[in-house]
């Protein structure tokens, strides 16, 4: 059989809580691995970084690699009040994992029982006992275990100790700007698209199931499909040059999020307009990745004027999208 028809190896998932049982064992797949260990929220540059160094010290000692992640984000069970823009959820940050080549993910519950659990008890009865993993790769700054005081140094200096090898990757900038999830969020809540997808790599993108709305897109002559958004985004209300996939095919389009203050200023919503597509999209699961940023989010006087605008914001959004023909996730 040729290399290239060789079906994809399979990506093994495992949840697991840390009140489990001993014998709560990870699958045979993924004992032993070597781990790349973090919150991999948006699954960006420097985090690839991290799983890039796990893969390969996985394939010198020849065992498989696994992401280490948690969920929810360590953020929102510690501070419930406080909103939390992610980048990627859960199912959108394990399609991207499987995208880097690890062998798969062990997907830890965070929750009370983990946030108690001292550093040194992480290491010996997860990491250790139920994981017997291989090697660890972790992130400069990665800190785990109550009060996170487990710091890459104690991990190294236990690693030595009970047998399994560490590597912290230094930090990674791009022009100046750290790569990590905090400075990709600012750069999205500002609009800057572009920017967030130098950070991560590739551009951003959000996965939702087609609603109904009000359909005042289909009488201005503008159909739109429209995602209603986690409450925590906070991604720049305005227009937006977008990349469409569905069913295995990418569509180009223009999209709007925002609240329609020409309108009722309502709830915040994405709508998006395909270009050249005819068909019914309610029900469908879209993954909309934003290319380029058109305009903010303004009030118009008028429907006309308002539709004059969305042709003009057409226009621009069909050029920014034909200068990156290629551009999408790697999903």
């Amino acid at each position: 059989m040729d290399p290239k028809e060789q079906p994809a190896k399979p990506f093994v998932v495992v949840h697991g809580d840390v009140n489990q049982s001993r014998s709560a064992q990870a699958t045979a797949a993924l004992r032993g691995a070597v781990v790349a260990i973090g919150n991999f929220d948006g699954v960006h540059r420097g985090h690839r970084a991290v799983i890039g160094a796990a893969m390969a010290r996985a394939a010198r000692l020849k065992v498989p690699a696994a992401a280490f992640t948690f969920e929810p984000h360590p953020r929102v069970f510690l501070r419930p009040g406080e909103p939390l823009f992610r980048l990627t959820p859960e199912s959108t940050k394990l399609r991207l994992l499987a995208a880097t080549g690890l062998d798969g993910a062990i997907v830890l519950n965070f929750n009370a029982g983990l946030a108690a659990l001292s550093a040194e008890d992480f290491i010996a009865e997860i990491l250790v006992g139920r994981f017997a993993i291989s090697g660890a790769v972790i992130g400069f700054d990665f800190h785990f275990g109550h009060k996170r005081s487990g710091s890459p140094a104690f991990l190294s200096a236990q690693g030595q100790m009970r047998g399994f090898s560490v590597d912290v990757v230094p930090p990674l900038e791009d022009e100046g700007r750290p790569v990590s999830s905090g400075t990709i969020r600012t750069a999205l809540e500002a609009g800057r698209v572009v920017e967030a997808a130098e950070l991560i790599g590739h551009p951003w993108f959000v996965t939702g199931e087609v609603i109904h709305g009000e359909k005042r897109g289909r009488e201005l002559g503008f159909p739109t499909a429209n995602m209603a958004l986690d409450p925590g985004c906070g991604l720049k209300h305005g227009i937006y040059a977008v990349r469409v996939g569905l069913k295995g095919r990418h569509y180009d389009g223009v999209a709007s999020f925002g609240r329609r203050p020409t309108f009722d200023n309502g709830s915040a919503l994405l709508e998006i307009f395909l270009f050249d597509f005819a068909g019914d999209l309610y029900g469908q699961q879209l993954d909309v990745a934003l290319i380029g940023w058109i305009r903010p989010e303004l009030r118009f006087d008028s429907a006309d004027a308002l539709v004059q605008r969305m042709h003009d914001d057409a226009d621009q959004a069909r050029a920014v999208l034909a200068r990156m023909p290629d551009a999408f996730p790697p999903i």
